[in-house]
């Protein structure tokens, strides 16, 4: 659909090797929306559309200057890039934090201060504390308005973003997408015979609300998409594996291969166990594909009800012992044959899901991480959240001590203990800073 008008414009505009295109794809994130590029204005300026908090914009990178040419600066400027920069709603300079500002600098500022748009300076490659006095000389290009960011890292990009769109209209509610309601996918995994068919059905059953029944992408899979309190669930059933004639070990062969591949194209993950035979080696298999693939986990002990000696407690102990590394996923005891215990996993889902979904603010992590006692041997001067679904954090550490596995444990048990998480991985990445 045509827009009725014209989206405002951000321009990325620096010499070359400064991060403009690490910059560019980082504000455009997973969509990769490349609109094209414009051989006829210049070869270099792509551009894309971004959303940042409802807020949705036209992105362009107006490619590099060629330095160390004081004759060719201004004319090249005013030629390759003056469409772009005639109706730029907002200009980012981006400079190279690591290096002093250039006389191509200099001159890109003189340029830029003539067009009379509203011009915020960004000063790249900045992955350490203390931004203000690493950029305090950049001041002097004569722009009032500058961020420290790292792109790579996404480090300050938030706050940039918030500046530079802060008078960007926000987008109206489109009616007929704001009727529809928020879509989880859902794999539902586990070995042969543990009760997957059975579960989905009990789901879909229970709800009498099933929207449409689609055969899977394989003769093995079936999706059915469940609307529950405003929210529509697409389940994956992966329980037909096993074919006549197939053995045993074909079947379990079978079930990895299929778990593992609905496990990349969902949200959040059931595994199902059976509570008649506890679990087995293949169950702790499947759920580690679950836990390395990042999705948010809930494990399902089912044939609850055929169970003679009932003691969760006691059951739920050898689940957590077995499975040490999915202490953080939510346990359900529950029959899908008779259905009970089965509409609790709606509430489940919505909250590993959400928790997946959670970010929290650069600011905030860090007035959490002063608050830590981590290795006494061990600086951390930095942390930012760089990801979702799973929530991924970087930590910058002094020297060349690599974080111990302990340490990563006991920071990521501080993480949800101060901001919950339930039901998801939480993913650490340690960056060494050497001084």
């Amino acid at each position: 659909m045509e827009r009725q008008e014209r989206l405002p414009a951000v321009v990325i505009v620096g010499r070359p090797n400064v991060g403009k295109s690490t910059l560019f794809n980082r504000i455009l994130g997973n969509r990769r929306a490349i609109v094209g590029d414009e051989p006829g204005i210049t070869r270099d300026r792509i551009r894309g559309e971004a959303t940042y908090r409802n807020k949705t914009f036209e992105l362009i990178d107006t490619g590099g200057i060629i330095p160390n040419d004081s004759e060719m600066i201004p004319s090249q400027i005013l030629k390759q890039a003056r469409v772009a920069l005639d109706a730029a709603a907002h200009i980012v300079f981006l400079i190279d934090g690591r290096t002093e500002i250039t006389g191509t600098d200099r001159e890109l500022a003189q340029i830029l201060r003539r067009l009379g748009a509203p011009v915020t300076v960004a000063v790249n490659k900045i992955d350490v504390p203390g931004k203000e006095a690493l950029t305090h000389e950049f001041y002097s290009l004569g722009f009032d308005d500058l961020f420290a960011i790292s792109a790579e890292h996404r480090i300050g990009v938030d706050e940039l973003l918030d500046h530079v769109t802060d008078s960007f209209p926000v987008d109206a509610p489109d009616e007929e997408e704001e009727s529809k309601p928020r879509e989880i996918k859902v794999a539902i995994i586990g070995r042969p015979n543990v009760g997957k068919s059975t579960l989905l059905n009990a789901l879909a059953g229970e709800e009498r609300t099933i929207v449409s029944p689609v055969a899977g992408t394989t003769r093995d899979a079936v999706d059915e998409t469940i609307e529950h309190e405003g929210a529509r669930y697409v389940f994956v059933d992966t329980a037909g594996i096993r074919r006549k004639g197939k053995t045993r070990l074909m079947a379990e062969k079978l079930s990895v291969v299929m778990a593992r591949r609905h496990i990349r194209l969902a949200n959040v993950v059931l595994l199902v166990l059976d509570a008649t035979e506890g679990v087995v080696g293949l169950d702790a298999t499947i759920g580690g594909y679950a836990h390395e693939g990042g999705r948010s986990i809930i494990l399902c002990v089912n044939k609850w009800d055929a169970v003679r000696n009932k003691n969760k407690a006691a059951f739920l102990e050898k689940v957590r012992y077995e499975m040490k590394y999915l202490e953080y996923a939510p346990v359900a005891f529950l029959s899908a044959e008779k259905g009970t215990g089965t509409k609790q996993l709606f509430s489940l889902i919505q909250s590993g899901y959400e928790a997946a979904s959670q970010r929290i603010g650069t600011g905030e992590l860090n007035r959490f991480l002063q608050e830590l006692d981590l290795d006494m041997n061990l600086r951390a001067r930095y942390m930012t959240q760089t990801n979702v679904r799973p929530p991924a954090f970087v930590i910058f550490l002094d020297g060349n001590k690599k974080m111990h596995f302990s340490t990563e444990r006991h920071l990521i048990n501080k993480l949800r203990a101060r901001y919950g998480f339930p039901g998801t991985p939480i993913l650490i990445k340690p960056r060494l800073k050497s001084r």
